[in-house]
């Protein structure tokens, strides 16, 4: 069988097994990414010498692994997670198979905010504050799309539409920064445009982790919202949702999903876009399983990036931006070509 119903007192729910099993066997090729990368760099280490260094950083390799390795992936796992479902939040409440917080404008929003600080308050306030900054930026540039969008009530349209102009307008404003920034500020800010996970710590993971359970914590109890959010308006009111307010809560989550990955990884551009497709193809019907196979799509594609990027050209040690880019610009294209048909 493929169907088991979950009772208790108040609750019945119907699960579809076949999507978690899916979620369970991608949760095992994710293991296998984070072992790989534990084992693999300029440092190659077999299995015996890599279980010897998770004993702790005081053992031979222990330090690469437990300071160095074991930190830059966890944290490209969040970031990619943390994007692939804000991705997937987008494509749901804007009906649009092409939304990504890259293409809506939420990742322009959280750019030029962080340029900014890099350019003009990185010196004399430090780098802690850039995540707050680019966090800032990507829930103003949502709010400020809702606010543009907004006639009598908010439609997908609408909302993809404001969102293309109010990404092309930042897309400007960053640039403009950058032109008046001085060389080394314009580099940084470069590198973190492109996305990249490089000198990850346990801080910056510990940082990341809180605020997209934080975040992810309310969808527990909106899923059903979530999942009805393609529904058409007349249809949703009709079941009793509050289409606008979940449309405005539902955006409001994406765009701080996207805003904290971006803050500690940078502008990853197209794993909001790529992984909320790939988990539809394993698991059709909208819902909590499509959710996790997002995330875990998001997590496993910046991980391998990373892993290419830091191995590929030794020593050179790349952004792993360029490699999602790679994939993530194809698939697009791909997508606006079939859309268009």
């Amino acid at each position: 069988m493929t169907e088991r119903t979950l009772r208790l007192p108040g609750f019945s729910r119907r699960l579809e097994l076949r999507p978690w099993r899916r979620v369970a066997i991608l949760t095992a090729v994710l293991l296998l990414i984070v072992v790989g990368s534990m084992a693999t760099g300029k440092v190659m280490l077999g299995p015996g010498a890599l279980v010897a260094a998770l004993a702790g950083p005081d053992t031979p390799y222990g330090l690469i692994v437990l300071e160095l390795r074991l930190p830059r992936v966890t944290l490209a796992a969040l970031v990619g997670g943390a994007l692939g479902l804000a991705g997937w939040l987008l494509q749901q409440v804007m009906r649009n198979p092409l939304a990504s917080p890259d293409i809506i404008g939420v990742t322009s929003g959280a750019s030029a905010a962080a340029v900014g600080y890099l350019a003009w308050l990185a010196v004399p306030l430090g780098m802690r504050g850039l995540p707050v900054a680019a966090m800032a930026g990507a829930v103003g540039a949502a709010l400020s799309i809702y606010l543009l969008a907004w006639s009598r009530g908010v439609t997908p349209l609408r909302l993809v539409l404001t969102g293309i102009g109010m990404a092309t307008l930042l897309g400007a404003v960053t640039l403009f920064i950058l032109a008046f920034s001085p060389l080394t500020t314009t580099l940084s800010a470069y590198v973190w445009l492109t996305g990249s996970v490089y000198g990850a710590n346990w801080n910056a993971v510990g940082g990341l982790a809180l605020w997209c359970a934080l975040l992810a914590a309310p969808l527990v109890v909106m899923m059903r919202s979530v999942v009805l959010a393609p529904l058409d308006d007349t249809l949703a009111t009709g079941l009793g949702v509050r289409v606008q307010r979940n449309r405005a809560t539902i955006l409001a989550l994406a765009a701080a999903l996207a805003g904290v990955a971006i803050a500690w990884g940078g502008a990853f551009a197209f794993v909001g876009l790529v992984a909320p497709h790939l988990a539809r193809r394993l698991s059709p019907p909208p819902g909590a399983a499509q959710a996790v196979l997002a995330v875990l799509f998001g997590s496993c594609l910046v991980m391998l990036a990373d892993l290419v990027a830091r191995t590929l050209f030794l020593p050179l040690d790349l952004p792993a931006g360029i490699f999602v880019a790679v994939l993530g610009a194809p698939f697009f294209l791909g997508l606006l070509v079939r859309e268009v048909r």
